[in-house]
């Protein structure tokens, strides 16, 4: 079996996710945020709509010193200045009334004993015309943008009470392995289950819904308990990832399962290090859209460069975002490469930008995982010197987290 390049994994991954993403939902904004625009955002009028004062001051009509006619307040309409030599008090926000020559500051103005106003405008007016931030039809962002509290404030501002969104992919997680403990130290012969905790929180962080009870195991290591857990998983989610049995050992029914449910193998194996035993498979649903399996393997750090190379870019895909460009950073230290295999090396990111190698980077081990911030990426038969640029795939983050 031929295994398949990285990148070319993680392309076909992101493909396979973006061929089945699911159809447009219009939802409140309230309930936005963490979704995708599925459509462009594009201005209803212009913004702002209409001339607003950008200070507390006075509109001024003709040469000074000017009467005051009235007041404007932020979100009342604003009746024109028809006389020379008049004057309205307005507030910040408000509407600059039609006739208006200039904005005075309150600051640099004055009130004589008969009430008439006197101060010097600024050169430049001081107010925001119509149009000033964005044209009525103008797009302002793209679909596949995710929603954040800034878009949301961007939709209401442009008076959006709705915005079209994709659907949030629902994940489901299944841990294989007979030798987990679910709870307590590890001994005799048993070690703790570290990707149950781990695996949902990352896929969250990947725009992915997780349900608690979509989380089951140790799944008993038999080939009709991996079958009946996998049918259960695909009836709730729209992904499944499974830990483990991604080998063809003597307990490793992942393979036999797929075939009885009728799967096909987007990606069997990857040509990378850590990580080589994943897969993604594609399962018939009910409905004629595909449902999705992630055999990520079983020792911890595999599995997370599983996650990040497979998982991450179909979720990408089944929310109508982009494949993220991987960013470039600077190592500090020289980064050794995996022969014919890209190596995907543990490195935290200092405040200079430039990525440092992680230690105990062993495939099993988590603790190099813990103190990094993703993994550098080194390309078949290349290696990487102390000073020179390679790209860098960060961990997932949840909006606002910084690495």
């Amino acid at each position: 079996m031929t295994a398949t390049d990285w990148d070319k994994a993680r392309s076909l991954a992101y493909e396979a996710g973006r061929a089945a993403a699911g159809p447009v939902e219009t939802v409140p904004l309230a309930v936005a945020d963490g979704r995708t625009l599925a459509e462009p955002l594009v201005t209803l009028t212009d913004l702002p709509a209409f001339p607003t004062s950008s200070i507390d001051g006075w509109a001024v009509r003709g040469a000074g010193p000017w009467r005051p006619v009235g007041r404007i307040l932020a979100g009342g309409t604003a009746d024109p200045l028809t006389g020379d030599g008049t004057c309205v008090e307005i507030a910040t926000g408000a509407m600059v009334p039609v006739g208006a020559d200039a904005l005075i500051r309150v600051e640099e103005s004055a009130r004589d004993a008969a009430g008439l106003v006197s101060g010097t405008p600024r050169p430049a007016p001081e107010w925001r015309l119509p149009g000033d931030e964005a044209h009525r039809g103008e797009e302002l962002l793209p679909a596949g943008t995710p929603v954040d509290p800034a878009v949301l404030g961007m939709a209401a501002t442009c008076g959006y009470d709705t915005i079209p969104v994709r659907p949030q992919p629902r994940a489901a997680l299944l841990v294989f392995g007979d030798e987990l403990l679910t709870s307590g130290p590890p001994g005799d012969g048993r070690v703790r289950d570290s990707l149950g905790p781990l695996v949902p929180a990352w896929l969250r962080r990947s725009g992915a819904t997780v349900d608690p009870a979509a989380v089951r195991g140790p799944v008993q290591d038999t080939l009709e308990a991996h079958i009946e857990a996998i049918r259960h998983g695909l009836a709730v989610a729209d992904v499944v990832c499974t830990t483990g049995g991604t080998m063809h050992g003597p307990v490793d029914h992942l393979h036999p399962a797929l075939e009885a449910l009728g799967a096909d193998y987007i990606v069997n194996t990857v040509a990378v290090r850590p990580g080589f035993p994943m897969l993604l498979a594609r399962v018939p649903g009910p409905d004629g859209r595909p449902k999705f399996l992630a055999g990520l393997p079983g020792n911890p750090q595999s599995a997370v460069i599983a996650l990040v190379s497979l998982v991450a870019p179909l979720l990408a895909g089944l929310q109508g975002r982009g494949l993220p460009t991987l960013p470039l950073v600077t190592v500090a230290a020289p980064v050794r490469g995996r022969g014919g295999d890209t190596h995907l090396a543990l490195a935290a990111l200092g405040h200079d930008g430039r990525a440092t190698p992680t230690g105990h980077a062993v495939s099993s081990m988590l603790r190099g995982l813990a103190g990094a911030h993703g993994f550098v990426v080194i390309g078949p038969d290349s290696q990487a010197a102390a000073g020179d640029t390679v790209p860098f795939l960060p961990l997932p983050l949840l909006p606002g987290e910084r690495p």
